[in-house]
């Protein structure tokens, strides 16, 4: 595999997916400090600023390691960070195993809920991962009370909630098979 040094640039009707930048960094701190946005994520935990620091460089190490990795989302119109999109190996203890498979994940600023920017985006990013013939299928863990959440893995083809432990709470792992790229 050639390594991936930064994410392509994706572009959506109103998004621009691009890798992050050192002027992201305040933008993405204050979303991963703000406990609307991480009501789901990490035991409802807010994100220090060291934390979201060592966020944002472990998305740029996953690009030259695993070809894939996260995405900073931008609103076209105004330039403004609207979250984080992408694919990951985190390496989570799971049952069954996720090693090796692309997990999807989406963290969106609160002023970005509820407008269908998660689900636009994360079409982009799944069309990009399905011209990746190396990868069978995807997967992505949501709590079961992240209900935007659910529609948004729906929307984009995700199927079959199993339910799974994980850091001791009760989680779903959907699964997403590849598409045949359209010709």
């Amino acid at each position: 595999m050639e390594p991936t040094f930064s994410p392509p640039q994706l572009e959506t009707e109103r998004l621009i997916l691009t890798g992050h930048t050192l002027d992201d960094f305040a933008p993405l701190a204050a979303m991963w400090s703000d406990p609307l946005v991480v009501k789901h994520i990490f035991g409802n935990v807010v994100s220090t600023s060291r934390e979201s620091w060592m966020r944002m460089l472990s998305y740029h190490g996953l690009w030259p390691l695993l070809g894939y990795g996260y995405w900073a989302i931008r609103e076209k119109s105004s330039g403004s960070y609207v979250g984080d999109l992408g694919f990951a190996d985190f390496h989570r203890l799971t049952d069954p195993p996720i090693k090796g498979i692309p997990e999807a994940g989406w963290t969106l600023a609160a002023w970005a809920h509820g407008k269908g920017f998660a689900t636009e985006a994360l079409a982009a990013a799944i069309a990009w991962l399905d011209d990746q013939p190396r990868f069978d299928r995807s997967v992505c863990l949501i709590s079961p009370g992240n209900a935007a959440s659910i529609r948004v893995a729906e929307k984009a083809g995700y199927r079959d909630p199993m339910p799974v432990r994980f850091n001791d709470k009760d989680t779903l792992l959907f699964s997403r098979a590849r598409q045949a790229p359209k010709e």
